[in-house]
């Protein structure tokens, strides 16, 4: 039965903004932003306030208002099931998922792989509105061949042979997944025998694999370490490129003539004792601990790592901000660190971490910068990211469709 009473909109009024749309390259003080049901819908810079009667006003103070931040590569903590039972894990996850929220401004992510489908079920969750948490795309297990990248990770699921693939992507579909996630080459980060200069897939497995994907209308995250794989990956089909420690010129020229997404998790080679260059990095890999080899191996790879990333980033290619750590909290504000120190301009690190971020999980219609009739996924801090990219992390205010989730004002 129809209500006879017609329901008022919700509105909020944000006021005396310096706003940050990442749409221009600019910060603009006096600005004003009226929220109507979760939607932006009126934006002020000339000084004056929008008509907005029964608003919820709230005096931002010069404060920057900026779209929230976006991790596109992120997995669940490591455990064995010995170590943690799985419904601690699930419980663990849906935890820190929240806390980049809350205490972060981390509004998207973009799952990589996590083990018995937790993903899905923290996505569900949030959907449905039972939970605040940030907007989850899910991937379900990552793929990988036989002895392939990272199965000490116990998010992978080994596949042989075209249709060992095609069955383990229809099942990744059956149970819910947003995305395929392909692992076709190795990784820094493993046992001995887990090389990122290797590739892992025979010519049929993938055409076998990108093929159902393709038929069924999924996007391919392709974990590609080498150029061989990187190239693969591209011209096989593939949304994004997770990594590219080690391209070539070829690679940089497939990016640009398929318009493929290049997420380069600079974290995984930066973030060592030896690489560490501020407090925030040194907490982090002390408290990481990781082991000497590993180090090593990370070390070894960070310079081809940098100087493929600036030669993509200088010749246009689009790239978003993934970090591919853990925890989640500190994960995307330690590689827009990354971003800047490995020549990135602030600007290029934000608009990776917001509009990029959005529009590689197909929401950039929506999400990602301040525009009329976007949804009000937005943060407020307290000094000018764009003069320096740590700034982000005097979070302030955060909210989810207009609605304030996370008050952190004096």
């Amino acid at each position: 039965m129809q209500s006879s009473v017609e329901m008022s909109p919700m509105r909020t009024l944000l006021t005396n903004a310096t706003l940050i749309d990442c749409v221009q390259p600019k910060a603009v003080a006096g600005a004003a932003v009226l929220i109507e049901n979760g939607r932006i819908r009126e934006i002020r810079t000339d000084g004056g306030a929008p008509a907005a009667g029964g608003a919820i006003e709230i005096d931002l103070r010069g404060a920057y208002l900026m779209p929230g931040l976006w991790d596109v590569h992120i997995h669940p903590d490591y455990y064995a099931v010995d170590d943690m039972p799985l419904a601690d894990q699930v419980t663990l996850f849906g935890h820190r998922l929240m806390a980049a929220l809350t205490e972060s401004g981390i509004v998207g992510l973009r799952c990589a792989g996590s083990h018995s489908y937790m993903d899905v079920a923290w996505k569900r969750a949030f959907d449905s509105g039972q939970y605040i948490g940030p907007r989850l795309f899910a991937s379900g297990h990552f793929l990988t061949t036989t002895g392939g990248h990272f199965l000490t990770s116990g998010h992978a699921l080994e596949c042989d042979g075209p249709y060992g693939f095609v069955k383990a992507i229809r099942d990744q579909i059956k149970n819910g997944v947003d995305h395929i996630k392909l692992n076709l080459s190795g990784g820094i980060l493993g046992p001995a025998w887990d090389l990122h200069r290797h590739s892992f897939l025979l010519r049929d497995e993938l055409k076998a694999a990108f093929e159902i994907c393709h038929l069924r209308e999924f996007k391919v995250m392709a974990h590609a370490t080498n150029p061989e794989a990187v190239k693969n990956a591209i011209r096989l089909g593939a949304h994004s490129v997770e990594h590219g420690y080690i391209m070539d010129d070829e690679c940089i020229e497939l990016f640009l003539k398929h318009d493929t997404w290049y997420v380069p998790t600079l974290a995984i080679s930066h973030l060592t004792p030896d690489q560490a260059s501020n407090d925030w990095e040194r907490r982090w890999v002390k408290h990481r601990n990781m082991a000497h080899d590993l180090c090593c191996r990370a070390d070894a790879a960070a310079d081809v790592h940098h100087a493929w990333f600036a030669k993509a980033l200088k010749a246009g290619v689009k790239m978003a901000l993934g970090s591919d750590i853990r925890p989640l909290k500190d994960a995307a504000l330690l590689e827009l660190g990354l971003w800047v120190r490995d020549g990135a301009t602030p600007w290029q690190a934000l608009v990776a971490a917001t509009r990029h971020g959005a529009a590689v999980c197909g929401v950039g219609d929506e999400l990602g910068t301040i525009e009329v009739g976007k949804l009000a996924d937005l943060i407020v801090v307290g000094g000018n990211p764009l003069e320096d990219i740590q700034n982000v992390r005097q979070l302030k205010l955060v909210l989810k469709e207009g609605v304030v989730v996370s008050d952190k004002r004096a």
